[in-house]
């Protein structure tokens, strides 16, 4: 009794102070506007959209291999979040999140979003498919969103093995914070500014149209990054802010990974005035709202997405694993349907009259 005693009590320190370590330092709230005012959401991508590889893992000296087996240590941290996650240390020191779960669509949700939004050339964190990640120290089924639980379960003499997970990087840059806010919510998006140097209205609509493409409805502050992507950069000073969709797990359908709701769901709230919502998904879209979307825009996205071969877009289901999704009708394990529905949500923005003034 006093053996677990003492170890719930080492649990507990050392949740104290991770939770403590957690905290982000209050930003500047004026300095988060200069830059969201800045802010670009769009760059030519590294490839061109029609040779995109959508099935691979992100590439870069550092990336993982699909047949890849990961071995890394459990770093206990408290997550906002809801599905299942750790944070886990490679060898190297790096740390990453890992999210896992035959039952977890956002393991499989978030490297379909990712990778789309990244060939189109708009931001995106990378995602890593691997072949199985090698927890050593990890509780048995971690769960961030309790950290104590995982505080009392980890044992450092253990390995736990999860087949199926995914690695998570963010997009590089440093966190652009205000003094009471992280990231940037859709209503703060008109703010961006082309004359002050950030995006353009056609690149604002088309991220914002991406957003209703996806159907990317868990939206609230923290889940749209604000990053400042100079070296070196002051605090409070950034030449180079960039905006974009930090956590796109919850998409392709209002229960994520859900071909019959994403089918259902419509591009326009009203096609006549080319305006757009999300007020019938969760959370009636959260910060999303509503908006028109300008003819420019809805271009800009519609010509990207034409690019697509068929082919690319059956790989982009088939490289995130869609069909191991457990608990979902077996319709949702068929690539085929999922590259049919896309294509059609592609014709109800490119195929379509333009966008009225």
């Amino acid at each position: 009794m006093r053996a677990s005693a003492v170890g719930l009590l080492a649990a507990l320190v050392v949740l104290g102070a991770c939770v403590a370590a957690e905290r982000p330092a209050p930003g500047n709230e004026a300095a988060r506007m200069r830059a969201l005012r800045a802010a670009r959401v769009w760059r030519e991508p590294a490839r061109p959209i029609a040779s995109a590889d959508l099935a691979a893992n992100p590439e870069g000296p550092d990336t993982f291999g699909r047949d890849e087996d990961v071995s890394c240590t459990f770093h206990l941290h408290p997550s906002e979040g809801w599905s299942p996650k750790f944070t886990c240390a490679l060898p190297s020191g790096e740390e990453l999140k890992v999210k896992y779960g035959h039952g977890n669509a956002e393991v499989f949700a978030e490297v379909a979003a990712t990778r789309l939004l990244s060939a189109l050339g708009f931001g995106a964190d990378r995602m890593y498919v691997v072949r199985s990640v090698k927890c050593q120290g990890c509780p048995l089924h971690p769960y961030p969103k309790v950290p104590f639980l995982d505080a009392v379960e980890r044992n450092e003499g253990r390995e736990v093995t999860f087949d199926v997970a995914v690695l998570e990087r963010k997009m590089p840059g440093r966190s652009i914070r205000g003094a009471t806010t992280e990231g940037w919510a859709w209503f703060e998006a008109d703010r961006i500014d082309a004359a002050a140097g950030g995006a353009s209205r056609a690149e604002v609509d088309a991220l914002r149209l991406a957003g209703v493409f996806l159907g990317h409805w868990d939206n609230k502050a923290s889940n749209q990054r604000l990053v400042c992507l100079d070296e070196g950069a002051a605090t409070d000073a950034c030449a180079s802010p960039f905006a974009y969709l930090q956590d796109v797990g919850q998409t392709f359908g209002p229960r994520s990974v859900d071909l019959d709701g994403w089918r259902r769901a419509p591009i326009w709230a009203d096609a006549a005035t080319c305006r757009v919502s999300m007020k019938d998904l969760p959370y009636q879209g959260a910060t999303f709202g509503e908006a028109r979307i300008g003819e420019a825009g809805r271009r800009f996205l519609g010509d990207r997405l034409r690019q697509l071969s068929h082919a690319q877009i059956v790989a982009l289901f088939a490289g995130a694993r869609f069909p191991q999704l457990l608990g979902r009708p077996p319709a949702n394990r068929d690539v085929e349907a999922w590259a049919q529905v896309f294509e059609d949500r592609v014709r109800q923005v490119a195929d379509r009259p333009p966008c009225p003034p």
